[in-house]
């Protein structure tokens, strides 16, 4: 395999390069096996006391760990002895930007971070670097900047959509977030050549949040039974019975996901009107079912709520749309394997679920909305402090990682392009939520700015680190 041949893993004996390797190929779905590291071992089978002499090599090592599956106990050991190690190293070890990496991979490590927002900080720490290259340092700034142009646009493009559509004006009570929506867009398909995916995408988003309203907070339980049934017939004359509100949702959830899906079957010549009203309607059901838990009082156990959950914090919609919208590797055997909807799609949408919970749990507790997944938890584990039930929810999403990092090494006939989606959609719920869990974070409104609105300047950067 020409693979094989370019990399040699048994050359040399540099931890920092066989870890980089190893994280680059596995990040973007090549095969790299984790027995690699067996050679930064004593004969115990613990890795080497000596490596801490080496903390650019345990930093790599570390960033490496976070991409291994359930059955790679190496990279599990690996995890803890660096993280251990880099804990307690002596700072005068590091230079000033590479102290910075440090303390920015113990935060969050390369794996989980949102893709454009690693770009502007992987930017800003090569301009720090000694041995840097100007003109490629201006290069990539020149790039960064012009692909928010792009993002601009596009944006500009999503609000036009949204104040035709109305909604705000229509029902007072619909959220008008279209940028926190192409947020969400952005960090699921950040190539440049997927703006059209983002667009669209943001739009099906944006009227979720209304839908998501109207089950939460403002429809009667007897109209969402009506609301629920009309979106299953999938027809204008199914809303007839209903409040005049949900006549107008109906029409803006109708006409969008049958414009999205014209223009797929314009450019692809597939007809997917079928697989997108299915997400639509699991959705409905979804939330239905939630309105009812409220309505009864009834707490679900945590993996009730999990699986419910998926599907109302809208994973399964977005990352079908996404399947279809990017066009890539579209055959019948993928396309069957949407229904019923993947694995991989299952653990991008219960970590995105569990990080929604963190972020808002306390706000959604006092409008007295459904129990979350930290009450779930507490209460079927018989715990009584809410900050120890936040901290077995952030293990349990740790936990979701490693069987999510499994889909990347799993034999499948999943395209690339979907997995790396999948992917992204949980980085982005840690960028959205994380602020509200964890006050020292970054506020969503810092990275708009740094995403959207704030361009790299071609002059030196500081770097911002404690």
């Amino acid at each position: 395999m020409l693979l094989e041949r370019c990399v040699d893993w048994n050359a040399g004996q540099d931890l920092l390069a066989t870890a980089l390797r190893f994280r680059l190929l596995r990040h973007n779905g090549f095969p790299a096996c984790s027995d690699v590291f067996n050679k930064f071992k004593d004969k115990d089978g613990k890795f080497n006391q000596s490596l801490s002499k080496d903390p650019l090599g345990l930093l790599s090592l570390y960033e490496a760990s976070y991409l291994g599956t359930e059955e790679e106990v190496e990279l599990v050991q690996a995890m803890e002895f660096t993280r251990t190690h880099l804990q307690k190293i002596s700072i005068p070890l590091f230079s000033p930007q590479d102290r910075c990496q440090v303390f920015q991979a113990l935060e969050i490590p390369r794996h989980l971070r949102m893709s454009r927002l690693e770009t502007r900080n992987y930017i800003n720490e090569y301009s720090m670097e000694s041995n840097r290259k100007p003109t490629l340092l201006d290069l990539a700034k020149l790039d960064f900047n012009a692909v928010q142009l792009v993002h601009q646009k596009e944006l500009v493009e999503i609000i036009r959509w949204w104040k035709q559509l109305g909604l705000v004006e229509k029902l007072g009570f619909a959220r008008d977030r279209p940028l926190e929506c192409y947020l969400w867009t952005l960090g699921i398909f950040p190539e440049p050549y997927n703006s059209n995916c983002r667009i669209e995408l943001t739009k099906t988003i944006a009227i979720l949040l209304v839908i998501d309203d109207i089950f939460d907070t403002y429809g009667l339980l007897p109209d969402l039974v009506l609301f629920t049934e009309a979106i299953r017939r999938w027809d204008l004359s199914a809303m007839e019975p209903l409040p005049e509100y949900m006549k107008i949702c109906y029409m803006a959830l109708y006409n969008t996901t049958n414009d999205i899906a014209y223009m797929v079957l314009k450019q692809h010549g597939w007809s997917i009107v079928p697989h997108l009203k299915r997400t639509w309607i699991d959705m409905f059901e979804a939330f239905l079912a939630e309105a009812k838990w409220f309505n009864n009082e009834y707490v679900p156990s945590l993996e009730e709520y999990l699986v419910n959950g998926v599907t109302t914090g809208g994973t399964y919609m977005a990352l079908v749309h996404a399947f279809f919208l990017m066009g890539q590797g579209v055959t019948k055997q993928t396309v069957a394997m949407m229904e019923p909807y993947p694995d991989l799609f299952s653990f991008a949408g219960k970590i995105l679920r569990l990080w929604d919970d963190l972020g808002t749990a306390r706000e959604e507790q006092e409008r007295g909305d459904v129990a979350s997944s930290i009450q779930c938890f507490m209460r079927e584990k018989g715990i009584s402090c809410e900050d120890e039930g936040r901290k077995q929810v952030r293990q349990l999403i740790r936990s979701l990682w490693i069987d999510l990092n499994g889909e990347l090494v799993a034999p499948s006939s999943m395209p690339l392009s979907i997995i790396n989606a999948s992917f992204n959609l949980a980085r982005t719920a840690q960028v959205v939520y994380q602020h509200g869990d964890d006050k020292k974070g970054s506020s969503v409104d810092d990275q708009v700015q740094a995403l959207i609105y704030k361009p790299i300047s071609l002059g030196d950067m500081k770097q911002d680190c404690v």
